[in-house]
């Protein structure tokens, strides 16, 4: 199955857009996706390859993931995101599992964006105990910090932003660009779902976040406002 899964997504290849790819993921020498490789193929086609493969073993899917091949990873992750919205709570337990042991190859900001908050939020959705994610906000894996951050949209869709702003205060201080666009990400969906949540955090913290975390954070406010921070004048 994984052979022809594998035959299937070189079929779909477009040398002419992996091309593009490649630059857009910023896969040159010291850039955040350096020796990234692509195949070239959309997310609707990865999509539809994952639900075709959807039966794919977790030996297999560990198999994609571990692939040189961007888009073999994305499909693999696609695959889990799929079988754990179908699963059963032992089965979304092992995907949830499974997912965390094997982050080290989920190491492109899309790859976390299109399963992080289906997978770790939607599992720590039921959950007291979402201490795990103090730890990635606290990894020295960005993308570790990442899946900490996207994985909290899962909680601010249900008006539950706790989670959420515990994660961007720790991540208030990192050096990552991914991260400050990640968390102002994070407190703008927020904001879109109570303003007065996003605003106590912010005033509390705009002056020592990263300017482009800021710059994400207020992208919706009305200008004069949005220049008021921007300025400091809050």
């Amino acid at each position: 199955m994984l052979a022809e899964l594998r035959k299937d997504a070189k079929a779909a290849a477009d040398p002419k857009r992996a091309e593009l790819l490649q630059r857009y993921f910023k896969t040159g020498p010291g850039e955040y996706g350096e020796g990234d490789m692509f195949l070239g193929l959309t997310v609707p086609i990865s999509r539809s390859i994952a639900r075709k493969y959807k039966d794919l073993p977790f030996r297999d899917i560990k198999s994609l993931l571990q692939s040189k091949y961007h888009e073999e990873r994305l499909i693999a992750l696609l695959i889990l995101v799929h079988n754990f919205e179908d699963g059963y709570e032992d089965a979304k337990e092992k995907i949830y599992d499974f997912y965390l042991e094997n982050a080290d190859y989920i190491n492109n900001w899309d790859l976390v964006d299109l399963s992080a908050h289906k997978i770790v939020g939607g599992y720590l959705a039921t959950k007291k105990d979402r201490s795990i994610l103090e730890k990635l906000a606290k990894s020295k894996n960005v993308w570790e910090r990442r899946i900490a951050a996207i994985s909290t949209f899962n909680f601010i869709r249900d008006d539950d932003f706790e989670y959420s702003l515990k994660i961007a205060h720790i991540l208030l201080g990192d050096s990552s660009d991914l991260i400050h666009k990640a968390v102002g990400w994070m407190l703008r969906e927020i904001g879109k779902r109570s303003p007065e949540a996003e605003e106590r955090f912010l005033k509390k913290h705009y002056k020592e976040m990263p300017r482009t975390m800021l710059r994400y954070a207020i992208e919706k406010f009305p200008e004069e406002k949005r220049k008021t921070y921007l300025k400091g004048l809050v």
